[in-house]
């Protein structure tokens, strides 16, 4: 499975390594996801989503339910 936030679609970036002498080579920066159980009241079940510790921030601010919704209307979640 790709390492995509189930939230937000946050994903890996690329750029470069930089040495010393400027060399550079390609590289990833790879997005920060936890796995993580939350409880949907709504829907009265669990449900395990990878997400992005910012998305995690975001939940904790303005709750599982509109995150979902938002994430719903972005085409993210099912």
């Amino acid at each position: 499975m790709s390492r995509v936030c189930e939230l937000t679609g946050k994903k890996a970036m690329v750029g470069n390594n930089v040495s010393h002498a400027m060399n550079k080579t390609k590289r990833k920066f790879g997005a920060n996801l936890i796995k993580k159980r939350f409880y949907i009241p709504e829907e009265d079940k669990w449900v395990t989503l990878k997400v992005s510790t910012s998305a995690l921030k975001t939940i904790n601010k303005i709750g599982i339910d509109a995150m979902l919704k938002e994430a719903r209307a972005k085409g993210f979640y099912k």
